[in-house]
């Protein structure tokens, strides 16, 4: 019997996820119910909470005496986290649900985070209406406005509570429905792209497809790097041509669309045949014109569009996303290859437009030729701009190149 797993805070919520379970039961489904409160439960749990404190090395008594908030949430987090992976390792559920406020959603989501993508994870939350990013991250889950505080049955919070259990029944139970794809299962190559790098990217994409690569691009908007990066971890492919690091200049210079420090790293780390450029490294990136912060008042600036405004990298900040990068590409040990356009980083990095400077983009050149360690790093400079059809073309090639090496 498919099984949901419903965890959640059954000392205060008890009444409520008594009512889910039902509901789920009622669908014909097996409910599996985890403890995540710090006191007593209102039902008898599958798993309770202390089991789940002790997946994380506390004890729930120590818990409940030290009366922390703050502590007792981290601990069941870190314990979910471990517990929920273990039981879906054992086959115990095909599908994760819960409901919360800000407490219950950060508890329960690390736990949905760490399972694999393609696993059912809904999560109900008061939070669900505004930035999510800090509980989904990288993952799939789904977030269900709960209109209403999670706190008790009515008319409206029924009718969430019921949609929830349908979507994710649905999500579990008729998975088989559908027909498995027909065809060959091709190997998978990551690419990174931007708005003013897609002409590089499509064309590289083109010729990987060409020769029997299937290609998932990723939009590199900070939330796309770290998406990549972590399915680079997991294993999913075969190489990655990763041509827009612009994510760098954010995190350096303090755009929006940062990726974090660990941008660039897990291609090397896993030892996967990569293929990096330096696509719009030309631009930081900020929201509407007037959230542009003062103290860029007089820099180059261009409103890519009413909600995207760009910012030209100067000299200096040039050389410090070049330190960056040649740091993160230093962790290769080979397999990896640097492709410099020397007529351009991007689409308005060209002769004649806003954003085109030789200067600062010889001072990022000049860092990574000076920074980069030549044993693990082949550096190929290339005398176009970055969306110039050569130039993808050489990428794609010099991938293949680099991943039938390694085969």
């Amino acid at each position: 019997m498919k099984t949901i797993a419903i965890a959640g805070t059954f000392d205060t919520k008890g009444k409520e996820y008594l009512y889910v379970k039902g509901l789920v039961e009622e669908l014909g489904l097996h409910a599996l119910t985890i403890h995540i409160g710090v006191f007593e439960p209102e039902f008898t749990p599958d798993v309770s909470n202390a089991e789940v404190a002790a997946a994380a090395g506390y004890d729930i008594r120590a818990i409940v005496e030290r009366k922390d908030r703050a502590m007792a949430t981290e601990a069941l987090s870190k314990g979910m986290e471990t517990l929920v992976l273990q039981l879906y390792g054992e086959g115990r559920f095909d599908g994760i649900l819960s409901f919360g406020g800000s407490g219950g959603t950060s508890m329960v989501t690390p736990a949905m985070r760490a399972l694999p993508i393609g696993v059912p994870k809904l999560m109900v939350s008061t939070m669900a209406s505004g930035n999510v990013e800090q509980y989904v991250g990288t993952s799939d889950i789904v977030m269900m406005p709960s209109i209403v505080d999670v706190a008790g049955l009515n008319s409206i919070s029924k009718v969430i509570f019921r949609n929830a259990v349908l979507a994710v029944c649905g999500m579990v139970r008729l998975k088989e429905e559908l027909k498995p794809e027909i065809g060959d299962h091709k190997p998978l190559v990551a690419a990174t792209m931007f708005g003013v790098t897609t002409p590089c990217v499509g064309f590289a994409k083109e010729c990987l497809e060409t020769h029997g690569y299937e290609v998932l691009v990723f939009h590199a908007t900070g939330t796309g790097g770290r998406t990549m990066e972590a399915l680079t971890d997991a294993g999913f492919f075969k190489g990655v041509l990763d041509l827009t690091t612009t994510e760098w200049c954010d995190e350096v210079v303090g755009g929006v669309l940062a990726a974090g420090q660990t941008r660039c790293e897990a291609a090397s780390r896993c030892g996967i045949p990569q293929v990096v450029s330096v696509g719009a490294m030309d631009m930081v990136n900020f929201g509407p014109f007037d959230t542009v912060p003062q103290k860029f008042a007089g820099r180059n600036l261009y409103k890519h569009n009413p909600t995207v405004t760009l910012m030209r990298t100067t000299a200096d900040e040039n050389r410090e996303v070049g330190e960056k990068l040649s740091e993160k590409l230093n962790l290769a040990s080979g397999k990896t290859a640097l492709l410099l356009p020397l007529k351009g980083v991007s689409a308005i990095d060209a002769e004649g437009q806003p954003f085109y400077g030789p200067k600062e983009d010889q001072v990022l050149f000049q860092t990574l030729r000076d920074g980069v360690n030549r044993d693990a790093v082949e550096i190929m400079e290339l005398d176009y701009n970055i969306n110039d059809k050569e130039f993808a073309v050489c990428a794609a090639e010099k991938l293949m190149e680099l991943m039938e090496r390694e085969a």
